[in-house]
């Protein structure tokens, strides 16, 4: 029997984690000791159990909405169970161009220009040339395999390391040599919403163990989605099913992630929404959360 296993790792976040990014008033006086002490509450509401060893399998249909403010840090909305690993799916994409872009593969927002090839594994829609901005927007798998290749097992697992994404683990499924290929789709590496939360504030304060010209480069070529009362989003969708007992996706297990950062008229927020669903979804999971989160945004984005 195959059981897909979240290996314990205590969670130490860093002094940015929930802090205001640099460059925006924070905290400011009027409000200071206010914003200070709703943060200091909710700060191990949070990040209480994140860490904790969790079967896949055990998993129970769970949701999560976390939005917090990039001015001041504090916790705008906190809507359900925020603290359980699971695999990141496609939204993993994201600290694979920072590692591309650190270590030279990639190049710029279009280059390198890659082509399938035959024996590459993808959908027919993706035979084609591919660059980074494609590859972030359409979630083109064996563009990422290509970049994680090249860098090898050694190099990829010190960089995600490095990077402290999740459990950071990249070994994939046990005796199958998989991680170069797998590692991030329902295998071995897996985040919480809290962490995920975490990487976004740090990557927008160029706050991660990067060049700042990477982690520029990065941010350039995330998709821009209109959401409702003129907000825009710059987010990952990540899509994928919880390994069954047999060691195969199970169709009954789907779960979406959208997570990433939004902007109106001078307001800033980081955002992460999650679902793992109890049956099989129309749509791709990660698509169905996205449109909720841009449909609700005007209202995740108001303190309660």
């Amino acid at each position: 029997m195959f059981v897909l296993f979240l290996p314990h790792q205590t969670f130490n976040p860093p002094l940015s984690f929930l802090t205001p990014v640099p460059g925006y008033d924070a905290w400011p006086q009027s409000q200071g000791s206010c914003m200070r002490n709703r943060f200091a509450l909710l700060l191990p509401i949070c990040l209480l159990a994140v860490g904790s060893p969790v079967r896949a399998q055990s998993l129970q249909p769970f949701e999560c909405t976390f939005v917090t403010s990039v001015e001041t840090g504090a916790v705008i909305t906190q809507q359900g169970s925020c603290d359980k690993r699971v695999s990141p799916a496609s939204t993993f994409k994201v600290p694979l161009a920072l590692i591309g872009y650190d270590s030279g593969i990639l190049l710029d927002e279009f280059n390198p220009v890659w082509e399938w090839q035959t024996g590459m594994e993808a959908a027919p829609q993706e035979r084609k040339k591919v660059d980074p901005t494609s590859w972030q927007k359409e979630g083109i798998r064996w563009y990422s395999r290509e970049i994680t290749s090249r860098l090898g097992q050694e190099k990829f697992a010190a960089y995600v390391k490095r990077l402290g994404f999740g459990n950071a683990d990249v070994a994939g499924e046990a005796g199958k040599n998989n991680g170069l290929t797998d590692a991030w789709v329902g295998t071995s590496l897996a985040i919480s919403p809290v962490e995920q939360i975490g990487f976004m504030r740090r990557l927008l304060a160029n706050n991660l163990p990067f060049s700042r010209d990477a982690q520029n480069k990065t941010k350039a070529i995330i998709p821009v989605y209109d959401g409702a009362e003129a907000w825009s989003a710059h987010g990952t969708t990540g899509t994928g099913n919880l390994m069954g007992s047999d060691g195969k996706p199970d169709p009954n297990r789907p779960f979406g992630w959208f997570v990433g950062w939004a902007e109106r008229e001078g307001q800033h927020i980081v955002f992460v929404r999650f679902r793992l669903g109890d049956k099989p979804s129309d749509k791709p999971m990660g698509q169905v959360v996205r449109e909720e989160f841009l449909r609700d945004i005007p209202r995740f984005s108001v303190h309660r």
